[in-house]
């Protein structure tokens, strides 16, 4: 499988799941992931992006991003597509 660097996370809410995400590639709603860094590690489906509190389906770089994770992640974290 590989993997290409999408992304890198600026943010975390907590209460509702969400990390703030500085887009470098494509990311759309139903792309397989790895989020990955120095205590974290796992993959997931995107389910939902977040632009400005508007849902949308597909993002681009230079995006700031809202995505639900269902981990708790780290501000540094790399996001990765898994093609």
């Amino acid at each position: 499988m590989e993997e290409r660097l999408v992304g890198e996370v600026t943010h975390y809410f907590g209460k509702i799941n969400v990390a703030g995400i500085r887009l470098s590639g494509d990311l759309a709603v139903g792309d397989e992931v790895r989020i990955s860094g120095h205590t974290t590690g796992f993959t997931c489906t995107v389910e939902s992006i977040q632009i400005d509190h508007r849902a949308i389906d597909q993002a681009g770089p230079g995006d700031q991003i809202g995505m639900s994770v269902p981990e708790r992640v780290r501000v540094g974290d790399r996001i990765s597509k898994i093609a």
